[in-house]
């Protein structure tokens, strides 16, 4: 399980959930509870993927984590 390093990386987790929010037409803090409580995507894939996803377009980060949350049974 990951936890925050930097500020690069809390930058990145508040970009993910602003903009998965913004896509899905819920509020950010919906989308922080979603990724932390009733999953822990933040934790195990957000955080531990940041080298790779962060390098990605917007489109696929956000297309990408709501993915992870259907596949994790997160109501989307």
């Amino acid at each position: 399980m990951e936890k925050i390093k930097n500020k690069d990386e809390l930058e990145f987790a508040i970009f993910c959930i602003e903009n998965v929010a913004s896509y899905l037409g819920v509020s950010p803090r919906y989308v922080y509870d979603s990724i932390t409580k009733q999953s822990n995507i933040l934790n195990n894939y957000i955080l531990p993927e940041y080298q790779a996803l962060h390098t990605q377009s917007k489109d696929y980060i956000v297309e990408d984590i709501v993915d992870v949350m259907k596949e994790n049974g997160v109501k989307v």
